[in-house]
């Protein structure tokens, strides 16, 4: 393998998949809900900011917040300015004494959920289903470009060709199982860093709706026959269990 497809197989940066995400939603939330969904995702990125500002000030009264610690919408949108913006974030929570500051993961996770809780306290059902589309759009994407990183390589987008070329690495955040079957793939997460986010901050009736969707959407983007059964969700049943598995029969009936 050339030094060139090696570069490629790296993991995307979590700054490039928080971009990512934020594009799809916002260009979800704006198509349906037009000029009062723009104001909606300012009002959630504002939402977000404020817990941070807070929960910085409240780690020392006399340190004062940058505004370069705080995001702004377009910031969301582009790989570099995520990852410009975190570092002042980060240091800001360092130089407050903040023990355990917000990972990136944690960041996507909070900014996700403050966004969807704008839209859904607003438009209910209909704004779930803008943002579940959002996540659909964005994991589909993702799941076509794992196909590409496999095939970049020379390997077929075949169910175990799946994880190895994978585009997003995993943290310590995450702590999983998983059990090559003949026929499928498991996986189980004991710990998830969006899953174990939204719950410690009461979100998860906002984050669900992106686990509900991000795995389907990612497998039938990888190849149009990969199925995901997800029946057990961090922010219900306390894991995620997953089975994916190519669907013979929609191969055979193409």
């Amino acid at each position: 393998m050339s030094n060139n497809e090696d570069l490629n197989l790296k993991p995307l940066s979590m700054f490039k998949i928080t971009a990512k995400l934020m594009n799809h939603i916002s260009d979800s939330i704006k198509a349906s809900f037009d000029n009062k969904g723009m104001d909606l995702i300012y009002k959630g990125i504002k939402s977000f900011n404020d817990e941070q500002e807070d929960l910085i000030k409240k780690a020392t009264a006399t340190f004062e917040v940058s505004e370069k610690a705080l995001y702004s919408y377009e910031d969301l949108l582009e790989a570099e300015t995520v990852h410009e913006t975190y570092k002042y974030f980060a240091y800001a929570q360092d130089e407050a004494n903040v023990r355990q500051p917000v990972s990136i993961y944690a960041v996507m996770a909070k900014v996700f959920g403050h966004v969807t809780k704008a839209v859904v306290d607003e438009f209910g059902k209909e704004g779930e289903e803008a943002i579940k589309e959002g996540v659909w759009n964005f994991g589909e994407e993702r799941g076509k470009n794992i196909a590409k990183r496999a095939a970049s390589a020379g390997q077929p987008n075949t169910k175990d060709n799946y994880l190895p070329y994978y585009d997003m690495g995993r943290s310590d955040l995450f702590e999983i199982e998983t059990v090559n079957h003949p026929d499928k793939i498991e996986q189980t997460f004991t710990a998830c860093a969006f899953g174990d986010q939204w719950q410690e901050d009461g979100m998860g009736k906002y984050g669900i709706l992106y686990c509900q969707m991000i795995d389907p959407a990612l497998a039938r983007g990888y190849h149009p026959n990969f199925d995901v059964v997800h029946d057990e969700y961090t922010l219900q049943e306390g894991q995620c269990h997953f089975l994916f598995q190519m669907n013979e029969d929609k191969e055979n009936h193409k």
